[in-house]
């Protein structure tokens, strides 16, 4: 079996089984921000394969890639990864990959675009809901609060992030609830969680059909919530910000058996209100360095018959 094959193989793999492994498992709704990591690294790896295997199946087909890319390399390297013997099968996997990664960075600009267009447009709204004050700069204030009679908050993000809460929501959060939601929506901003969002979302929309892009999207959604949770209860309790949830999402029908946009938030509150049961600082140790490990797979794949020939 060839290298380029065998990280096709290893890419296929890890995008069957590892996505398997983490709907069954149930640490994740415990540690979202180790899970959100474990995701990323896995997607990481297929990509990463999937690389790897264009790369050397390009240095397999056509000579002038193969001279380039090993010519600092003695010439047992080249017969060590048998490039030279491969058949015909390596030019269009080559082509097909390159393609892959083409149609990939496509779909990631058009996310960054239309994500651009509709924060502008939201921008937009903003200044004319609450037009700017004598003095006032664009951007200056991060905390911007709205006429509505729903109550709402949420955060646009950008170079200068802000922060956006109605004052229903003003007159319904008691307390410190307020300051709870605004330190879930400072999380989702001090962690960039936008570009989680965008690149999951632009990876599901290029390839529909590979269910770990998906898989990854819908995680990612749901991930980073619990994670902010997590940010603004470690400052001012679970119970102020499940409490803070149920004012902010009684009216919208969200507790009741018809599904809507908001189904996760009863969830969320449970969530809020179970008594953890936290993994040990050992064991999230471990499987934080087992996830970062799943990159370099691919990587031991690929430089192993390299190094045996140096050897």
């Amino acid at each position: 079996m060839t290298v380029p094959v065998a990280l096709l193989l290893l890419g296929t793999l890890l995008a069957v089984v590892a996505p398997r492994l983490l709907a069954r498992a149930d640490w994740p709704e415990r540690e979202p921000i180790v899970a959100l990591w474990v995701w990323q690294c896995v997607v990481v790896g297929v990509l990463l394969c999937c690389t790897l295997s264009m790369v050397l199946s390009a240095a397999s087909a056509w000579q002038a890639v193969r001279g380039h890319l090993f010519a600092p390399a003695p010439h047992g390297v080249v017969d060590a990864y048998a490039l030279r013997t491969t058949g015909p099968w390596a030019a269009t996997v080559a082509v097909v990959l390159a393609l892959g990664g083409a149609w990939t960075a496509a779909m990631l600009v058009r996310e960054v675009r239309r994500a651009r267009t509709r924060r502008r447009q939201r921008r937009t709204e903003l200044q004319v809901r609450a037009p700017l004050l004598p003095g006032e700069e664009p951007g200056s204030d991060r905390l911007v609060v709205l006429e509505g009679e729903r109550p709402d908050a949420w955060w646009l993000p950008g170079q200068t992030p802000q922060l956006v809460i109605t004052t229903a929501a003003l007159r319904r959060l008691k307390g410190r609830q307020l300051d709870a939601v605004l330190a879930h929506e400072e999380g989702h901003a001090q962690w960039r969680h936008d570009w989680l969002l965008h690149s999951s979302g632009a990876l599901a929309a290029g390839f529909p059909q590979v269910p770990v892009f998906a898989a990854f999207r819908d995680q990612m959604h749901r991930l980073v919530e619990l994670a902010a949770d997590d940010v603004a209860s470690r400052r001012f309790g679970r119970l102020t910000i499940a409490l803070a949830l149920v004012e902010l999402n009684e009216d919208r029908g969200v507790f009741g058996p018809c599904p809507t946009p908001h189904t996760h938030v009863p969830q969320r509150v449970h969530r809020l209100l179970t008594p953890p049961s936290r993994l040990t600082p050992a064991r999230r140790l471990r499987l934080t360095a087992a996830a970062a490990l799943v990159p370099l797979a691919p990587l031991l794949v690929t430089f192993m018959p390299g190094l045996r020939a140096l050897g």
